[in-house]
């Protein structure tokens, strides 16, 4: 290959990460000038209990190096945020450590590095629950997807309830499954039609597909039955699996 050649193929892949960050809208708004004051960590609530802390997070994707960025897409770091925004009420150079995570987040999905940790693997019970309820239902929970088999927690009541959904909730005043309006009431299909569409052209769909893609990918890395819907050995895997070392000591 020309010298010349090698030149423009390091200048195209110096920064990829980087510039593809710098598409996010989020990334936009959210990383400013970072001056490592560390005010955000100090009011974060998940760096009270995870192995976080957002300070490190802007400083180093402030820092431009590819290999750390790298790191942080492929780590468990960016998924221990809940996205409560605090760090932007406080933050005396206006960065967002909170924004900035939705987009690494972002692109830890659209390159598929999000398989390489075990928060990130748990994209996919995300995708196939909350984000399958949306498009099938309109709502985020769906309550008869919540049963005992995969939140024990919520003991023996919870599987009478299941039971009578229509009884309990007539008592509570809701439209449980009812057309028309009230609470819990049926998402009319042509509402449905929309929410699809919305998840369409935002790209929504596209990055459902992509979770799909690499999480099957792990599967096959992992050698692990991977199948539709939560009845499959990877889904449970990923469900269950902890290996108790994201918490503080």
């Amino acid at each position: 290959m020309p010298t010349n050649s090698i030149y423009i193929v390091i200048f195209v892949f110096m920064g990829l990460l980087y510039n593809k960050l710098q598409e996010d809208i989020r990334f936009i708004e959210g990383m400013k000038a970072c001056i490592n004051c560390g005010t955000c960590t100090a009011i974060c609530a998940a760096s009270e209990f995870y192995n976080y802390d957002p300070r490190v997070i802007a400083d180093t994707v402030q820092s431009k190096d590819e290999e750390k960025i790298e790191e942080l897409l492929k780590s468990e770091t960016i998924w221990y945020c809940g996205e409560c925004m605090s760090c932007k009420t406080r933050c005396p150079r206006g960065n967002t450590p909170g924004l900035i995570i939705m987009a690494l987040r972002a692109l830890s999905q659209e390159m598929g590095y999000f398989t390489e940790s075990e928060k990130g693997r748990q994209q996919l019970a995300v995708k196939r629950t909350v984000g399958q309820w949306i498009l099938d239902f309109g709502y985020c929970l769906y309550l008869e997807g919540v049963g005992t088999e995969l939140h024990p927690e919520q003991g023996p009541v919870w599987d009478w309830i299941q039971k009578n959904w229509s009884k309990v909730f007539e008592r509570l005043g809701a439209n449980y499954k009812g057309e028309g309006v009230g609470i819990l009431r049926k998402i009319p299909e042509e509402a449905l039609d929309e929410i699809r569409k919305i998840f369409e052209v935002t790209g929504g769909n596209a990055r459902f597909e992509k979770i799909e893609k690499y999480s099957k990918m792990k599967a096959e890395e992992l050698n692990l039955e991977f199948g539709d819907g939560i009845d499959n050995e990877y889904f449970r895997h990923i469900y269950s699996y902890n290996n108790n070392k994201h918490t503080r000591e």
